[in-house]
């Protein structure tokens, strides 16, 4: 911890930290002077779709990170989790090459909003580690993270953050030219894996049409010393979407699938004893229909509504034998009003429902079906008064979860919000936001009660559960120089009736008994990020990040420390680009976490050294080839994730080279 701290203030002390966006800055006036295609030209033109009235990322009060552009082409990876994972105050907890989902300020489950185009992904990657989540980061446009409580716009489930991945299936206008695309294939030498991406928008002035695929086929990986057994994973997605385009506005429909067949490393069997393994398949249909409409009311100056209908299908199977089968059926609907701006203030307002329908069928149903409905509405406004903005914000839910043969229980979750910014020079500014939010508890901290094998645990609800309530406060302080750019930020949440899934040390079906409890609980913790503009020359643009991040979660009422927190981490990156070329290295330090709950296993410390080559080999008027290398713990570390309920069984990988060959057209 001492020495988490002590890099923080390294990080700090040469001017802030800034959003993982400013570290990309070099690269997008690159770009823009090369006339890539599919790149960002600056920061100022990076519009956030998770928050309301278009803003730009760098005016929102909030903290907020976005991955666009080269820097998104640099950390896409197999899970979303994973792509994230550079993001300060944002890691990943998962399973293998297969799983990751985004672990926000030590929040993870069902407190991490995970959505596509501002809808929920609705599968079952909340329920349990061993799950995948159903959104494919290797088709984004851009992925967008709000870090703390985001109940506001997003209800119960995002009390601990969004993850938004904005995909552009449903488009919104058409392409310069009338076309555009891109396509991209990969192999993976720890996997031996390949990968293969295409997208295609066409349309003119009253149509558009969308249509994209992926396909990515990976062997089990290898780790320091030997190969990780039963770490597979085949996963195939794609989509079809069309839009109708006029002043007006837009409204476009988009039908997409997503099919997952991965092995469980923690499960992955023993020939000998005569035990199989376990492996999963998933497949997901989703139909999306989205509008915008300009000035369709008087006052209003903008209207969008989205609805969306999933139907999931999750599938455990021991060796050939069946045996937990997950559904969900999810309807969910957003409406988003933006009124004229009224004395001075700008603001949105809306409504938002979503209806689910879940059940686990077979031997191992330790969750019983439980259909949830929950309505909310919301307020948002903000008010600029000189040099100072202010954001003020207000959410009402309702929610009931009703179990097969149990009680239904009601919940009605309340969020306020409160931020400003100051910005008392040109390039300095300091922000300070407040949060109250509430969350309902999810159907597995209820109403769980028997063994899951993929996951390797015995779990125990709790249908008497009270709603969470988080007090956050965060403060940061911002400079935007001409040589620096950065952020430092600090935070406290102080929650009430915080419910974790505990390790009680016993054991039962010769698996370990977890308990969801119920306590209260404190989180605080530091951020800090700053990009350093070292030259600008005919040797080409040459620029140093140094980030880190450390996070604290203890229990009030027993003083222990809660279970799986991230542990503190220090990284640093070297990068360089010029006319054809751009390249990068960096290392990133996890410290050891020791600091852990009743039953479960440090961490030792480790450093992953990452290396990005990338080489435009054709760029022509309308077209864009670009050759890639990527290397990932080139120094072949055993490293296992603080996050992970598998820490103790499953490794991440080994040393890994990727080849591949982008095209932007």
């Amino acid at each position: 911890m001492r020495k988490t701290v002590i890099a923080l203030a390294l990080a700090a002390s040469l001017g802030g930290a800034s959003l993982p966006l400013y570290a990309a800055d070099a690269d997008a006036a690159a770009d823009a002077q090369r006339g890539k295609k599919g790149k960002v030209a600056d920061l100022d033109t990076i519009t956030v779709n998770a928050v309301p009235l278009g803003q730009q990322a760098d005016n929102i009060v909030a903290p907020v990170a976005v991955l666009a552009g080269s820097q998104l082409d640099d950390a896409k990876a197999g899970t979303l989790g994973e792509t994230v994972s550079a993001i300060p105050g944002v890691q990943t907890a998962g399973l293998g090459k297969a799983v990751g989902r985004p672990v926000i300020r030590g929040m993870d489950g069902p407190r991490v909003a995970v959505l596509e185009n501002g809808l929920g992904s609705q599968d079952v990657s909340n329920i349990s580690q061993d799950h995948a989540v159903s959104i494919e980061p290797f088709l984004a446009d851009q992925i967008e993270v709000l870090k703390g409580p985001s109940t506001l716009l997003y209800g119960s489930g995002a009390i601990g953050g969004v993850v938004n991945v904005v995909d552009g299936r449903i488009p919104m206008k058409a392409p310069e030219n009338g076309f555009s695309g891109r396509a991209e294939g990969r192999y993976d030498s720890v996997t031996e894996g390949k990968t293969g991406v295409f997208r295609a928008d066409a349309g003119n002035d009253g149509f558009a049409l969308h249509v994209d695929g992926m396909r990515r086929d990976d062997g089990s990986y290898d780790i320091p010393g030997g190969t990780q057994a039963n770490s597979q994973v085949k996963t195939t997605s794609g989509a079809l979407g069309a839009s109708l385009l006029g002043d007006w506005g837009y409204l476009g429909l988009s039908v997409s699938r997503y099919m997952d067949d991965y092995g469980s490393p923690a499960e992955p069997g023993d020939a000998a004893a005569g035990e199989d393994p376990v492996h999963i398949k998933l497949a997901q249909k989703r139909y999306d229909l989205k509008g915008g409409f300009n000035r369709p009311l008087p006052g209003i100056a903008k209207a969008e509504a989205s609805f969306g209908h999933n139907d999931y299908q999750h599938v455990e199977y021991v060796g050939g034998s069946l045996g937990t089968t997950f559904k969900t059926q999810a309807n969910e609907g957003r409406l988003l009003l933006t009124h004229e701006p009224l004395a001075g203030w700008e603001g949105a307002f809306g409504v938002q429902y979503v209806r689910r329908n879940f059940a686990a069928i077979g031997e191992e149903t330790f969750v019983p079906a439980t259909i949830t409905k929950a309505w909310g509405a919301f307020l948002t406004e903000q008010r600029e008064f000189g040099p100072v903005k202010l954001e003020l914000g207000a959410r009402r839910d309702r929610q009931t979860a009703s179990p097969e043969g149990e009680r239904r229980r009601r919940f009605n979750p309340a969020s306020y919000s409160a931020g400003a910014s100051w910005r008392f020079s040109d390039p300095w500014h300091l922000s300070l936001n407040l949060d109250h939010a509430e969350r309902a508890p999810a159907e597995e901290e209820l109403f769980a009660n028997g063994p899951h094998e993929a996951s390797h645990s015995f779990e125990i609800g709790n249908p008497a559960m009270k709603k969470e309530t988080a007090n956050q406060a965060e403060l940061a302080l911002h400079y935007h120089g001409q040589f620096v750019e950065g952020k430092v930020g600090v935070y406290y949440n102080r929650y009430r009736n915080f419910i974790y899934l505990a390790d009680t040390g016993l054991v039962e079906d010769d698996l370990p008994v977890r308990q969801w409890s119920q306590h209260n609980a404190t989180f605080r913790g530091a951020e800090a990020e700053a990009t350093v503009h070292l030259a600008r020359n005919a040797g080409g643009a040459w620029d140093l990040r140094v980030y880190g991040d450390t996070v604290r979660a203890r229990l009030d009422d027993h003083g222990g420390n809660l279970p799986r927190i991230p542990a503190g981490r220090l990284g640093t990156q070297f990068s360089w680009s010029r006319d054809t070329l751009r390249a990068s290295l960096g290392a990133v330090h996890y410290f050891r976490q020791d600091q852990t709950a009743a039953f479960e296993t440090p961490t030792a410390g480790y450093t992953l050294v990452n290396a990005h080559l990338a080489w435009t080999f054709h760029d022509g008027d309308r077209s864009q080839w670009e050759a890639f290398v990527d290397g990932n713990n080139l120094t072949n570390r055993k490293a296992r994730l603080a996050t992970s309920l598998f820490k103790d069984e499953v490794l991440l990988p080994g040393r890994n080279v990727s080849v591949g060959v982008r095209a932007y057209f």
